[in-house]
């Protein structure tokens, strides 16, 4: 039975895009993805799969990454799982669930034994926060990476620069609860654009 799923087999015979070549090739790529995210996961699961690999467009993969954020669960995760079940079906999306989890997991067990062992060291709290100065840059990083595609946004693009700083206001400076910014800010933000995409 052959593992690729229909869409994966028109997309070869038009070479639209390339995608993972097989299950083997699903795993490896999101376990190496997951060992090189400490601290965050985006702004690496943005360039290996938007620029390197080319599995998902820009737009592509924000229209993935804002399903990913609403739903339960890490974001990074939800997002190997649609990457994984868009190519493969159920076995892509386990397999790829597998190669964020498995051997990240060892490594994480390895650390939090080293840290109990290392944690009274002041050397080691300065290179954690080094580490969280380091990722907050990434992310904004990506960030801003990402604001071209929203030219094309159905809301344009003064309208999602103004909901982003909105959001940058109530979340990052006022500290407003993440689900309360959500439902007052991201559901009419929804609401509206699928206004304007019915229009």
């Amino acid at each position: 039975m052959n593992p690729v799923s229909p869409l994966s087999n028109a997309a070869a015979a038009t070479g639209a895009r390339p995608g993972p070549r097989s299950l083997t090739d699903l795993y490896v790529s999101f376990t190496l993805l997951a060992l090189q995210g400490f601290g965050g996961v985006l702004a690496i699961v943005q360039r290996e799969i938007v620029e390197k690999k080319k599995w998902l467009t820009t737009e592509e993969f924000l229209e993935d990454w804002a399903v990913a954020q609403v739903m339960p669960g890490p974001n990074v995760v939800n997002l190997s799982l649609m990457i994984g079940d868009r190519h493969f079906g159920l076995r892509g999306a386990l397999v790829a669930l597998a190669g964020m989890l498995s051997v990240p997991l060892l490594v994480v067990l390895a650390l939090a034994v080293l840290y109990a062992h290392y944690a009274a060291h002041p050397q080691v709290a300065g290179a954690l926060r080094g580490m969280g100065a380091v990722a907050g840059g990434l992310v904004a990083a990506t960030g801003i990476k990402l604001i071209t595609a929203l030219r094309t946004h159905p809301l344009g693009l003064p309208l999602c620069l103004g909901i982003v700083a909105l959001m940058v206001l109530l979340i990052g400076i006022w500290r407003l609860p993440l689900l309360w910014v959500l439902l007052g800010v991201g559901l009419p933000a929804c609401v509206l654009t699928w206004r304007r995409l019915g229009a």
